[in-house]
């Protein structure tokens, strides 16, 4: 994944925006209104996400031209107020050109990096629901936020995959991961090409030289799972051994190399959640897939029922270890989000975790024997063992510490608690927390009641301090 520097002057603006206490308390105890937060309130980006509002569902309607590379619609957000609100912000880098808060048209204007700011004609009332529609457009590969933009231009179209931010570049949001959503994401693009995104497509219609789908994502999603793909792709469906529809989608440009060992991978998607359910139980959606589309970057990510896998996995060999990572994460991640982005192990730990797992159905290796390979490979002065997999800073969020030695404490955990507790572990974290979100701390009390053990010192020992561990567990 990208790594990438917070600017201190994204930190400037969070924390000179804030409320001042005694105001901010009066609104959230409902006895006043005022603006709604222009951060969710997550240290390593304090930008991101917005408070006063929880959105319950987005309506996206969309058109897009892959020759230009343009994008355009209007975005309806479903939202309840948490306090009473004066204005609010979604996080958004597109042109707006309209808005309205239940029908009633709003004052609207961009603030720092990504805030729109909406003034509805009428105070909000805690409590009310309301429905906000923003109508914009924009070339998103020319927008740069941050320095950077997450929108990955092809020659026949688009994709937008990126973590922990891509929304603002295709849709407005709340763009935190506390605040998941249910999803109808409606695209319409020249016949010919086809357009991607989460859960089950409810509809594909042409009319004249015009195709539209509309895809549904059911269960609650967290903003940067949510995906977009347009260009030309070789679709396959399957299901899984449960009945869960399985759609994989290659783009017909790859190369004939890598367009079949991509497919030798990611096709085994149905087998792969198969596994993976019996130790993390029953796979939480209604959908599943992935697609390889013509992109040069290099990272994968788990976009939620459709995983987002760049070609550069596939361009020498198979690889279905980034295949059992990704559809991990549909459990640790998706189903269960972070309710801030310093408890990444909770995501990355589990899911290079899940490829030990695979890799022993597979015959290369034990959990035991990997984890071990990680704890040896690395001398006491080596600097990956600095980096805190329970909290490694925005700026070392994707360092290979968070996956490497993550993965390790994981089986620490394991040879540590028995097999017995550990399994029940893997289970009952996601059932107890489906579609929701949660911490490392609330981890670490489930596991000690489990296993009946206190585990603060193996967790302080294994994610929170920045040196080697002393030893590594045994085994059992």
């Amino acid at each position: 994944m990208r790594k990438r520097l917070i600017a201190s002057t994204v930190l400037t603006l969070g924390l000179s925006l804030a409320l001042p206490a005694t105001t901010a308390s009066a609104i959230a105890a409902g006895t006043h209104a005022g603006p709604g937060a222009p951060g969710i309130g997550d240290p390593y980006y304090p930008t991101y996400g917005n408070g006063g509002y929880d959105v319950s569902h987005y309506d996206l309607d969309l058109g897009y031209q892959p020759s230009t590379d343009r994008l355009s619609g209007t975005a309806v957000v479903t939202a309840t107020a948490t306090q009473g609100l004066t204005s609010f912000d979604l996080d958004f880098a597109l042109d707006v050109s309209s808005v309205t808060v239940d029908g009633r048209p709003a004052r609207f204007a961009t603030s720092g990096e990504q805030e729109l700011v909406i003034t509805p004609a009428r105070t909000i009332p805690r409590g009310h629901r309301m429905t906000v529609a923003v109508t914009y457009s924009g070339v998103p590969s020319t927008v740069q936020k941050y320095g950077f933009t997450s929108w990955q231009r092809t020659p026949d179209g688009g994709v937008a995959a990126n973590e922990p931010e891509s929304a603002w570049w295709w849709f407005p949001s709340n763009d935190h991961p506390l605040d998941k959503a249910t999803y109808d994401v409606t695209v319409r693009v020249p016949k010919g090409e086809q357009a991607l995104s989460n859960g089950l497509l409810v509809s594909q219609r042409t009319a004249g030289a015009t195709t539209s789908y509309h895809w549904r994502q059911n269960r609650p999603q967290a903003t940067y799972l949510a995906t977009l793909a347009i260009g030309h792709f070789d679709i396959t469906h399957s299901r899984t051994r449960t009945g869960v529809p399985v759609v994989n989608a290659y783009s017909t440009a790859l190369s004939p190399e890598v367009k079949a060992d991509a497919r030798a991978s990611v096709e085994r998607t149905g087998e792969i959640i198969d596994f993976l359910s019996g130790y993390f139980g029953p796979y939480p959606f209604d959908a599943a897939g992935g697609y390889v589309p013509n992109v040069t970057s290099h990272f994968a990510l788990e976009t939620q029922t459709r995983v987002f896998y760049s070609p550069s996995f596939f361009a020498t060999s198979t690889d279905t270890s980034v295949v059992a990572h990704e559809l991990a994460h549909q459990w640790w991640g998706d189903d269960v989000s972070l309710k801030r982005w310093s408890d990444i192990w909770l995501n990355e730990g589990f899911a290079g975790y899940a490829e030990y797992l695979w890799a022993q159905h597979e015959g290369t290796g034990t959990p035991q024997e990997l984890a071990r390979k990680v704890y040896d490979s690395h001398p006491a002065d080596d600097p990956f063992w600095t980096v805190k997999p329970g909290d490694p800073g925005a700026a070392n969020q994707f360092d290979d510490a968070v996956y490497d030695r993550g993965a390790a404490a994981i089986q620490a955990l394991r040879d540590t608690i028995g097999d017995t507790a550990f399994l029940k572990l893997l289970k009952a974290w996601p059932a107890q927390h489906r579609y929701g979100n949660g911490t490392i701390t609330e981890f670490r009390q489930l596991a000690e009641r489990l296993s009946g053990q206190d585990l603060k010192d193996f967790f302080q020992t294994w994610l929170y301090t920045p040196a080697k561990p002393a030893a590594f567990p045994s085994g059992h």
